[in-house]
């Protein structure tokens, strides 16, 4: 497997619109680096701590962006605002998501929700698993797993309502 170019950098984390979210500027040029215009899968080590594998995107703006999670700034102990130091390289492992034995076999039986399924991106699939084994309880689970199905045959994201 090809090895990628290690790139770091220092940025301020900015908020996206309103929301609490947040992202760095990535100051460099993408398709000089890496042959692209569009998104370009990533993996960054943040302030030599916190691994994170994300993508740099547009997001219409004129350059790329990290996006800087929640969950990333928390085991950081960092704010909006604040810098952070970024070591990136482009993440050339496939990234797959680990479905469990049992909504596999919900697939079988609701092929309708398992195309609608296969269709969405890595984080979609990604974020219908986690919601499903985060559960606590086992009621909880097995209402989000008719819940899911339900979305799914409707051609919804876990997102939407």
């Amino acid at each position: 497997m090809a090895k990628s170019k290690k790139i770091t950098f220092d940025a301020i984390i900015e908020q996206h619109g309103g929301m609490n979210a947040g992202y760095v500027v990535f100051p460099y040029d993408v398709q000089a680096l890496f042959g692209v215009k569009g998104q370009v899968k990533v993996k960054a080590l943040i302030d030599g701590k916190v691994t994170y594998r994300g993508s740099l995107t547009k997001m219409n703006k004129p350059e790329h962006w990290l996006g800087i999670t929640q969950a990333v700034r928390k085991e950081l102990g960092k704010e909006l605002g604040d810098s952070i130091h970024v070591e990136l390289e482009q993440d050339l492992v496939p990234r797959e998501v680990i479905v469990t034995d049992e909504v596999i076999a919900l697939f079988a039986k609701h092929p309708k929700a398992a195309a609608f399924y296969n269709t969405l991106s890595y984080t979609d699939r990604k974020e219908y698993m986690v919601w499903i084994t985060s559960a606590k309880k086992e009621e909880t689970r097995l209402n989000r797993l008719a819940l899911m199905i339900g979305k799914l045959e409707a051609g919804k994201k876990v997102t939407e309502k």
